[in-house]
């Protein structure tokens, strides 16, 4: 069985995985997939309070894609960008939680938020509307709607280890990309300005 791809990119997934040091070829894969990182990067985005930067997501989902080209198994016939997409938002939640960047206002309103959802889960015995942790909050639903819209970020950093610890194949470990970060492969540098390359050609298009 082969991969579902499409045959212009079929023969450059091909010679790629007989030569995985052919960087050229990576680099083509690369920018063939970058739309899916930009997609993703601003969807993560789009759920995060101010402060992180749009560009240190998409830096972080392209190492996550690279990872994702090189560990790909064409043979199990399931489709690149089925398989890569949980790697990059990975990766870029990964990032966020390197960064540490959640602040202490926004985890002491998730730590409120939850106890007061338990309290009226208790009371009504059943999962509460978000009027009722509203007024058991004692705020109006606009301003509790900001609350949850906030809190909500902290459970986002908290998706990534799941992404490793369901995935049960050979590919992403975390320690991999703590690894990258540190910077202990000795061809890190050059992948780093090759991604900062490549963001910049991505970012440009638009």
């Amino acid at each position: 069985m082969t991969t579902k791809v499409n045959g212009d990119i079929q023969a450059t997934w091909t010679a790629f995985k007989q030569d995985q040091s052919n960087q050229e070829l990576r680099n083509r894969l690369i920018e063939r997939y970058f739309p899916l990182v930009r997609f993703n990067a601003e969807r993560v985005w789009a759920k995060l309070p101010d402060g992180v930067d749009l560009n240190d997501l998409i830096s972080a989902g392209v190492f996550g894609l690279m990872d994702a080209i090189e560990a790909f198994d064409m043979e199990r016939g399931v489709k690149f960008e089925t398989y890569c997409v949980p790697r990059i938002r990975g990766a870029m939640l990964d990032e966020l939680r390197t960064m540490d960047w959640v602040p202490r206002l926004v985890r002491s309103k998730a730590s409120k938020l939850e106890a007061a959802r338990k309290q009226v889960e208790a009371s009504v015995g059943r999962p509460p509307t978000d009027r009722e942790l509203a007024d058991k909050m004692e705020m109006s639903l606009d301003e509790f709607e900001k609350m949850k819209s906030e809190a909500s970020a902290v459970g986002l950093v908290s998706l990534n280890k799941k992404w490793y610890e369901t995935d049960s194949s050979k590919d992403v470990r975390e320690v991999d990309i703590v690894e990258d970060q540190k910077g202990e492969d000795p061809t890190f540098g050059i992948q780093k300005r090759d991604v900062m390359r490549l963001v910049t050609k991505g970012l440009n298009r638009n």
